[in-house]
């Protein structure tokens, strides 16, 4: 059996769905297709991808020198909020959401999506809630935002976000749990399904913390504005979930991705995959500090007793989730060892993409100790960017192997791997000089960069690696759409399912 499921890749009938405009429109409308489905929110989410980057790029200019004028200073709290909002829930999240709806189907074995109809509205829920989000923010909305009914605007259009992402993640947890062929367990099921699953359920179990936390904010913000802050006071009650542990949880699936990719390039015999489900589960506690909006710290100065009181939920908190990563990257590269087998171009977006994560991970371990004095730095700035940068390297290693299995023509291997290290090189430049800029004070979510001598070349150096991200995200995305129209011909043998195994 191969994992290549014929009937999703593209035909004739796929992309002649009609002789107009109308009829191709409504058989994306109404498609129940998982892959179709998929791709239109992996499509869509790196349009956020590239949105965001230029964010990040006009920020980073403005940073460099106060003389710049790129952006009206009273938009900076708006900016840095986009830089946030669409980099986890309009690039990171509908990616992996997206690459399982198309992909787990097909590993255990399912010819229908459960709920599919419903996904497809899931996907659109987000899809026009997104909309509504820029929207809102063109129009001087937003936290920070000036213009009230635009502020209202932008609580609409996150609650959708989430409404939608909700429905989705329902579809595929359940799929996993109640569509697979017959005589596969869910123990037996494929590395990257369990990674989706726990994604899915730490999704249904964070978001609607955050969705009650939007309603306080929307009632108080129509009516009073006092309790929770107005405008200002938006990004103290939803801001938890745009920063670490909540971004951890996004991320699992990159471990899933880096593994799935592993067993195949050592033909399936992954050593020991109880551990990598260990791993999983481990990098998923993540969710404690996320469901209890609880922030634990170390406190270094004073008396024994007092440490060994901050140590223990510190490191629950924090360095729990960050050893599932190494328990999981530690085996992958074990088997590799073992077998002798030789990198492919998807393993090197998928490997370094987990490397980005961890880095930003070991970054949360150093911003939670209190005596550093890290907090309200652009040190935290570094962390999202070396996760959410991390998690999309991750998912575009995916694709590059993933795709084959859906279009039926693969990539090419140099090319991948050449645009692979240029957007390794463009994260560490845009997220390193951050971290050592946050030892000198810089505050975050400002464009004030004049606080050392060395502040101007950090920032620029930041500049930098977001531009070179940017050309990385454009140039692989081109390289897709030419890969899935003329590339060469995927041989089926490559893929064989190696899905109790692997």
């Amino acid at each position: 059996m191969t994992a290549i499921d014929m009937n999703s890749v593209m035909t004739k009938s796929d992309t002649v769905s009609g002789t107009n405009l109308f009829s191709k429109i409504s058989s994306w409308l109404l498609t129940t297709s998982h892959h179709r489905i998929g791709r239109l929110m992996v499509s869509v989410s790196l349009l956020w991808t590239v949105a965001v980057v230029v964010v990040g790029v006009v920020l980073g200019v403005e940073r460099i020198s106060s003389s710049t004028d790129l952006i009206d200073p009273g938009s900076t709290t708006q900016l840095f909020s986009i830089f946030r909002v669409g980099l986890i829930f309009g690039s990171v999240a509908p990616m992996t959401l997206g690459i399982a709806l198309a992909i787990v189907p097909m590993q255990i074995g399912s010819q229908v999506l459960a709920f599919a109809r419903g996904a497809a509205f899931g996907a659109y829920l987000w899809f026009f809630g997104m909309i509504i989000v820029g929207v809102s923010y063109i129009g001087n909305g937003g936290p920070g935002g000036g213009d009230p009914q635009m502020v209202d605007l932008f609580i609409l259009g996150l609650g959708l976000v989430i409404a939608g992402l909700l429905v989705v993640s329902a579809s595929i947890a359940t799929t996993i749990l109640t569509s697979r062929r017959a005589g596969m367990t869910l123990i037996d099921a494929p590395i990257f399904v369990w990674s989706s699953l726990v994604t899915s359920i730490s999704l249904i179990l964070t978001l609607p913390v955050m969705a009650g936390a939007l309603i306080y904010v929307a009632v108080d913000h129509s009516y009073e504005r006092s309790t929770f802050g107005a405008t200002d006071g938006i990004n103290a009650w939803i801001g938890w979930a745009l920063t670490s542990p909540q971004i951890f949880l996004l991320a699992v699936s990159t471990l899933g991705v880096l593994a799935q990719i592993v067993g195949t390039m050592v033909r399936g015999r992954q050593p020991l995959r109880g551990g990598l489900l260990i791993g999983i589960g481990v990098m998923s506690t993540a969710l404690i500090g996320t469901v209890t909006q609880s922030f634990y710290s170390l406190q270094l100065n004073g008396n024994l007793s007092d440490v060994a009181k901050s140590l223990l939920p510190f490191l629950l908190f924090n360095a729990l989730p960050m050893l599932g990563v190494l328990i999981v990257l530690g085996l992958c590269l074990l088997a590799m060892k073992n077998e002798k087998a030789k990198p492919s171009a998807s393993f090197v977006l998928a490997f370094f993409g987990v490397g980005m994560v961890l880095t930003g991970m070991l970054g949360n371990v150093l911003l939670r100790i209190n005596d550093l004095k890290l907090s309200n730095t652009v040190f935290e700035e570094a962390v999202l960017v070396y996760v959410g940068y991390g998690v999309v390297l991750s998912s575009l290693g995916a694709i590059a192997y993933f795709g084959p299995r859906i279009w039926g023509r693969k990539m090419p291997t140099m090319p991948v791997i050449g645009l692979g290290l240029i957007g390794v090189l463009g994260v560490v430049f845009a997220a390193l000089p951050y971290y050592i800029a946050g030892f000198t004070d810089q505050p975050a979510g400002s464009i004030s960069g004049q606080l050392g001598d060395n502040s101007q070349i950090w920032n620029s150096v930041a500049t930098a690696g977001q531009t070179i991200f940017l050309v990385f995200v454009v140039a692989f995305v081109g390289l897709v759409i030419k890969s899935s129209r003329s590339g060469e011909i995927a041989d089926e043998a490559i893929f064989e399912t190696v899905q109790a195994n692997s």
